[in-house]
């Protein structure tokens, strides 16, 4: 069977499979190339989310520190003021010291008014400054968290000096020794419990000199550590994030969240509080407070991104954002790809299943266009590709006899029962192993192809062909049919350069052609007979008269015919001619069987009629065209012909020449043909009488005008007993019905003589002139 590489399941399946095997690879790179375009833009988008979220912290971040240089600005301020009361002090007498103090406190009061969150404040003087009896005078004022007036503190019962303070010993502690080269110097405690007040705090302390670098003392200021608190939940970054603020101590300041998950919020803190963060700035001092750090941290399976920095109290500022949080806004952006690439994928999963469909599709065509329908055997298609392919090899084509007959008795069904009853015998062939395949070949040919190894193979493969074919007979409807059949056979033993792929085949069937003439059942090619050489040749004519007839190039030829009874020049039979580019002429015996064969005729007659009319139309002679009967029997040859006589009016001078010998099949076309023609006044002659069988009853109903005696009788007659003896009986016919006679090929004067001795009425040839292209 043909195509069996494609019917083979597993190639087939792997054709199917590397087919899949594209798709789905093409559809990863797919994949990859969204998932690389996506990560791209995920980047992208989350660095400018981070960028964003940098933003919103460093904002709070400056917030608090505008908060915290408020303090410290604060704490100066008040510092400021200690070193003014003191100079003041020096320019009053000893006497004036309680109202001094009384100033002070005044203004220490007042100053403790104007900045809210502040709980305390107080200027803490060394001993025997402004003090009495070598004691310290440390004014310390507290305000009520309903922000009531302040109140003053009685520090001298409490402290022999400032140093035992609460917040000293978290600001100081064992500090730097102060001069005046910390003027202006704010020092910080980390956030304490003041168990005067009862609530958390943050002290300030900044050292007081005079006007020679001699330490005063200390001013201090106390906050609420609730006000800085305040700030750090004022910022959020997203719905799920929260904000911290850790001390010098490492000690969170601030409620993370505003959520009701105290585990959570608790895990939170103990995690960031064991980061020790502030450590990890001590490495990016040089940064500034504004410059952020970030880590990560995971807390019960969440996934945090901290952003955080230190302030300018020394603290630790963050906030923390869900991971997922920050990768939010590229949800959308995610859902469009996936929808993207899902209606991407659909789109070419449709697309690739309509092309492995029509893939399917067109190997069954293409296995159905080499391929047999009615017998399944390999078809001439793919016989023609089959000998491309080999180099040596023989070609034997059997063509079964009298199949039309078969068909035409017993019906088409019956044709194609016999064809596959053959095509099941063959399958026989298969097991010489010579034989490659077998073919079946339009009509009621078969072929097959072999390797050759010798001529004596091959006629034996013919043998065997001719007796699966005639042994037995095909039973149709319970009847026996009797078949034989005819065997071409070619070899092709090297491969020719240039030579066609169906040579193999033209010279089979060429073979069975003369096996057929010569009543032979085989035959085998020789390539000696010349045959190819004849096919070679019609095929260059039929090219050149078609290049004729398209430029126009057939030109009619005028030879005259003689009056024997006036004595001259009377008639013109018009003859046509190829007139080549170059000059060259081309008679019509080189072309006209081809141009009858390949149906050229009417063509060449209706330009022949056309032309001839044209030039005949200025003089008087009279003219004749020869017709033939493929001609009359044309309907549309005979109406352009009608069409011209009715035009030209010149009917009365045209003879229209039917040749005798060109198998007429129909006489009741020839007789419609001269009824039509009779009414314009044309006459009729019968061209070379004498050459066929003529029949007489036929010659009497066309009632023909002339009779033009073929030269095969008229060439001899002055010396040839024989054909004086039919021209005579020819002529005495032709008299005895009013017919007129034309003797043609009259080529010397004693043939001339002859004509003339036996009446006959015009004469035709070399002796009164060739065919020339004027008249």
């Amino acid at each position: 069977m043909p195509f069996r590489f494609l019917r083979a399941p597993t190639l087939r399946h792997v054709i199917l499979w590397l087919l899949a095997s594209l798709i789905v690879v093409f559809l990863a790179g797919l994949l990859l190339l969204s998932r690389l375009n996506l990560s791209y833009s995920q980047d992208a988008l989350s660095e400018l989310r981070r960028e964003q979220i940098r933003q919103v912290v460093s904002a709070g971040l400056a917030r608090i520190d505008a908060r915290q240089k408020a303090l410290v600005s604060y704490t100066v301020t008040l510092a400021n003021i200690g070193e003014s009361f003191y100079r003041l002090s020096a320019n009053r007498a000893a006497s004036d010291t309680a109202s001094l103090r009384a100033d002070i406190e005044k203004a220490l009061q007042a100053h403790l008014a104007d900045l809210q969150g502040v709980s305390a404040a107080g200027l803490w003087f060394e001993p025997g400054v402004l003090g009495e009896g070598g004691r310290s005078y440390m004014p310390y004022y507290t305000v009520a968290p309903d922000n009531r007036e302040p109140v003053r503190q009685n520090t001298e019962a409490l402290y022999v000096d400032y140093h035992e303070a609460p917040w000293y010993a978290h600001t100081l502690g064992d500090g730097p020794e102060l001069n005046d080269a910390r003027t202006g110097q704010v020092y910080w405690s980390p956030v304490y419990f003041d168990l005067s007040t009862e609530r958390a705090v943050l002290a300030l302390a900044s050292p007081m000199f005079d006007q020679n670098g001699r330490l005063l003392g200390m001013a201090t200021t106390e906050w609420n550590a609730s006000s800085i608190i305040d700030l750090v939940s004022q910022v959020t970054v997203t719905p799920n994030s929260f904000a911290f603020l850790n001390d010098q101590n490492n000690r969170n300041l601030s409620s993370l969240s505003q959520g009701e998950d105290s585990r959570q919020e608790q895990a939170l803190i103990d995690a960031i509080l064991a980061r020790h963060l502030g450590d990890s700035l001590a490495d990016r001092s040089g940064d500034g407070p504004s410059s952020l750090a970030d880590q990560s941290l995971d807390v019960a399976g969440i996934r945090y991104e901290l952003y955080y920095a230190g302030t300018a109290g020394g603290m630790v500022y963050g906030a923390g954002v869900p991971e997922a949080e920050v990768m939010a806004v590229l949800r959308p952006m995610e859902q469009i790809n996936r929808q993207i690439l899902l209606a991407t994928v659909a789109a070419l999963l449709l697309i690739s299943g309509f092309l492995v469909y029509r893939i399917v599709v067109l190997i069954r065509e293409l296995q159905a266009s080499y391929t047999d329908e009615l017998t399944g055997l390999p078809n001439r298609a793919r016989l023609l590709r089959d000998l491309k392919a080999r180099q040596g090899a023989a070609l034997l084509l059997l063509n079964l006899d009298r199949f039309n007959q078969i068909n035409s008795l017993f019906g088409t069904l019956c044709g194609d029962h016999v064809l596959i009853a053959i095509a099941t015998r063959f399958s026989e062939l298969k097991r010489y192993r010579s034989v490659r395949s077998i073919y079946r070949l339009p009509g009621d040919e078969f072929a097959v192809l072999m390797e050759f190894s010798s001529e004596q193979e091959v006629q034996t493969m013919a043998d065997a062909m001719r007796d699966l074919v005639s042994e037995q007979r095909v039973q149709w409807k319970n009847q026996p049919l009797a078949l034989d059949a005819s065997v071409g056979m070619a070899i092709r033993e090297t491969p020719q350069a240039g030579a066609p792929a169906d040579q193999l085949v033209s010279q089979a069937k060429t073979a069975v052609l003369l096996a057929r003439e010569q009543g032979q059942y085989k035959r085998l090619h020789d390539p000696d007979s010349g045959i190819e050489e004849s096919y070679e040749h019609n095929l260059f004519w039929a090219n050149r008269l078609k290049e004729a007839i398209s430029q126009n190039c057939l030109v009619p030829w005028f030879q005259p015919i003689h009056d024997n009874r006036r004595g001259g020049i009377t008639k013109y039979e018009c003859l046509v001619r190829i007139s080549e580019p170059n000059g060259d002429i081309v008679s019509a015996g080189r072309f006209v069987d081809i141009a009858y064969k390949l149906r050229l005729n009417r063509a060449i007659t209706a330009l022949m009629v056309e032309q001839c009319f044209q030039i005949f139309r200025e003089r008087d002679e009279e003219f004749s065209i020869n017709l033939s009967y493929g001609d009359i029997a044309d309907p549309t040859t005979v109406d352009r012909i009608l069409t011209v006589l009715k035009a030209s009016g010149m009917g009365h001078r045209v003879i229209f020449e039917i040749l005798e010998s060109d198998g007429i099949e129909n006489y009741d076309e020839i007789h419609s043909f001269i009824d039509q023609v009779r009414p314009y006044g044309c006459r009729i002659a019968i061209d070379d009488f004498g050459t066929g069988y003529s029949n007489f009853s036929h010659i009497l109903s066309m009632e023909v005008d002339f009779i033009k005696i073929d030269g095969s009788l008229i060439r001899h007659i002055h010396e040839d007993e024989t054909a004086l003896l039919v021209t005579r009986g020819i002529v005495q016919f032709a008299r005895s019905l009013n017919i007129q006679t034309v003797a043609e090929f009259v080529h010397n004067e004693q043939v001339q003589a002859r004509v003339e001795e036996l009446g006959i009425d015009f004469s035709q040839g070399e002796f009164f002139g060739m065919a020339r292209p004027e008249l």
